[in-house]
């Protein structure tokens, strides 16, 4: 997994994950990466420090969070209350939904790459979100 900085013609900015290097630039000739403020697919790679690992001890209490951060963490706040953890069952709970042959809820869960192109391919309404499952953040 890559983690990129984004700026959208909007003038928006944001961070998103990928797969690989190569699934960006694949998902963005295909007008797949879209603005996380906006939704624009005027999408380019900003330029991003290098994450460093730092010891809780030396963060601060409070460390500012920008307008981005905020909405995104309301965002994710929202579908965890509002939606069903299905893990690694996602593409399979969504095409049973989607048929018809599970109760229709929304539901949130990880995918392979293959799988959820598969889902969209078929019709099957999915969107990537913005951030990891809390599982896979720790």
């Amino acid at each position: 997994m890559i983690r990129y900085a984004l700026h959208c013609a909007a003038g928006h900015d944001f961070e998103s994950w990928f797969a690989s290097g190569s699934a960006f630039d694949d998902l963005k000739a295909r007008g797949l990466v879209a603005c996380a403020v906006c939704g624009g697919t005027e999408v380019e790679k900003a330029l991003m420090a290098p994450s460093v690992a730092v010891k809780e001890e030396a963060r601060p209490l409070a460390q500012p969070r920008s307008e981005v951060e905020e909405a995104m963490a309301a965002m994710r706040r929202e579908i965890e209350a509002k939606s069903e953890y299905v893990g690694m069952n996602f593409a399979t709970e969504a095409r049973r939904i989607h048929a018809g042959d599970a109760p229709e809820r929304a539901i949130y869960g990880e995918a392979k790459l293959d799988e959820a192109r598969k889902l969209l391919e078929d019709g099957v309404p999915v969107a990537p979100l913005p951030f990891l499952p809390a599982r896979k953040t720790n």
